[in-house]
């Protein structure tokens, strides 16, 4: 009976742990990216020319974005790399794949957000890097928050 019942559960353990990294994961993620949208928001002309409560918005508007850039950068990492046995197995894999994926993307979005729609600036205080001057800010958000979330989870998490 034991043997039976141990058959029954040992499923369940890699899709809780699934579960418990992804909630994990989007609750630091969330949190950590509020945190740098509000330091890194002096750096955008909103600082100067916005109200507080566009400055307010922006910052939660982006915040929300940075969660879904997130979810689906580790989503599509996932998916290519290691379906089965995530994140006990190939987890490095998914967590560079997806910091990259990540940094790709805040490289698209923000030449198509500056220089094509203009919906955003940078002000003279912005660092910016690369053919596309791209913001030295938000590159080093997505290199360094995904980065450290996925190295202190697999210590906490035990994995």
């Amino acid at each position: 009976m034991t043997q039976e019942m141990d058959r029954l559960t040992t499923p369940a353990a890699p899709n809780r742990r699934l579960v418990q990294f992804l909630f994990a994961y989007t609750l630091i993620i969330a949190v950590s990216n509020l945190v740098w949208e509000i330091a890194h928001a002096p750096l955008y002309t909103i600082w100067i020319d916005g109200t507080r409560s566009e400055i307010a918005f922006a910052i939660a508007h982006c915040t929300l974005g940075d969660v879904l850039i997130a979810a689906f950068s580790v989503s599509i990492a996932w998916l290519i790399t290691s379906r089965g046995g995530w994140p006990n197995t190939h987890y490095w894999r998914v967590a560079g794949l997806s910091v990259l994926f990540g940094l790709a993307y805040t490289v698209f979005s923000e030449w198509l957000n500056i220089s094509v729609r203009e919906s955003w600036a940078y002000r003279e205080t912005m660092p910016t890097i690369g053919p596309l001057e791209t913001g030295v800010s938000p590159l080093l958000q997505w290199l360094i928050l995904p980065s450290l979330t996925f190295a202190w989870l697999k210590s906490a998490m035990r994995w």
